[in-house]
């Protein structure tokens, strides 16, 4: 947690609305940032109390289909395995939308392990797939990418207007953490900016997409960054196999790097132009400034994939309604705790980042004030 101890400090400020009950102290065989980092990817998660999901796809652009994993609060038709309409009882709880980062999807273990805790918490919790994530590569012809805030705030229009949910939340892992953070700011930026749009939480967000591209890129990062190029470039020509008519291979199977596959298939299918241009468009971080409802961000010091320079930027810094949490260790996106709590009532806290994103949005929920008569 920042404290510089400088009075007036706007985010000494922030920071002092969100006291962390448990700081963060790593697993002590995970100090290094690789083993932290991996640890995070395969640790299993304790999900017995998380119901089983109903599916539900939000059309975030005409033709555009996104498929998210939903847990609803109890009721009725929720038990059945519908989805629950839209009454005074469905809007009594708050909502986190949770987005995944790179080549992950609604499945990933962070996704699941922060959806057990918010559930449990009381949240109605839904897991999204990003464009051409979790399956879905058939659904429409887009590919995904790191500026595609647009459709998480139709995912929250949606849920505001149709489900008439009175509270919703988002929360996004690295690449995820940069959507949700610019969907934020530029809803900070609209004159008439949804009423239920109530938080946001960003665990290692790359909010500089150049930097992240070029840390990935380092001899230290080889194994991460053959993982995704591989993985990047497999979805790809699937989804040439499925739109020929939209897509070519356009010299794929010689793209070896995170930044080349941008250069010639993000870029330029996506509008960018070029690898340089969609890093720059992209990025939350000019759009920091205008967040302007709660928000937590969390980054690890010793971060391989998301330089610490690039998250600790002075326009988040002197944003007050951001509440800034760099701990020392944790890796990328994984904060494995010395600590256990296997079956507490407030979920594992091995996990701390996903308990620490429940226990913000719960801090800084109204809706949950009314159900425990606080009054703030």
């Amino acid at each position: 947690m920042h404290g510089c101890g400088v009075d007036g400090c706007a985010l000494c400020a922030a920071s002092a609305t969100f006291p962390l009950v448990i700081p963060f102290e790593p697993h002590p065989w995970l100090k290094n940032p690789h083993l932290m980092t991996l640890a995070g990817r395969y640790w299993p998660r304790s999900l017995e109390r998380l119901p089983a999901p109903v599916e539900r796809y939000f059309e975030v652009a005409p033709g555009i289909p996104l498929l998210a994993h939903c847990h609803w609060q109890a009721g009725d038709s929720v038990a059945s395995g519908q989805q629950p309409v839209a009454s005074e009882e469905h809007a009594q709880s708050p909502a986190l939308v949770i987005v995944h980062g790179l080549e992950g999807s609604s499945e990933s273990r962070y996704v699941l392990g922060t959806a057990e805790k918010a559930w449990v918490a009381g949240f109605h919790v839904l897991r999204m797939n990003q464009r051409n994530c979790g399956g879905t590569e058939a659904l429409s012809p887009t590919l995904y990418n790191s500026g595609l805030s647009e459709d998480y705030r139709a995912v929250l229009r949606e849920l505001a207007e149709r489900d008439g949910l009175r509270e919703i939340f988002l929360a996004g892992f690295s690449m995820g953490g940069n959507l949700v953070l610019k969907a934020a700011g530029e809803i900070g930026r609209d004159p008439e900016p949804p009423a239920a749009f109530a938080g946001v939480a960003a665990v290692c967000p790359a909010l500089d997409l150049a930097a992240c591209a070029d840390a990935i890129h380092e001899s230290r990062n080889a194994l991460y960054e053959r993982y995704f190029v591989r993985n990047l470039v497999r979805r790809y020509r699937y989804k040439v196999e499925l739109f020929p008519q939209h897509f070519a291979l356009n010299g794929v199977e010689r793209v070896r790097s995170i930044r080349e596959f941008d250069n010639v298939i993000t870029a330029p299918y996506c509008g960018y132009g070029t690898a340089a241009n969609y890093y720059d468009r992209a990025s939350a971080m000019h759009v920091l400034d205008s967040i302007a409802v709660s928000a937590l961000v969390i980054t690890a010091q010793d971060d391989t994939m998301v330089p610490y320079r690039s998250v600790r930027r002075p326009e988040l810094l002197a944003n007050p309604h951001i509440t800034f949490i760099d701990p020392e260790h944790g890796g990328h996106c994984a904060f494995i705790s010395r600590r256990g709590g296997r079956g507490r009532a407030d979920g594992d806290e091995r996990f701390w980042a996903e308990c620490r994103i429940v226990e913000f949005f719960t801090q800084h929920s109204k809706l949950m004030d009314e159900r425990r008569g606080v009054r703030k």
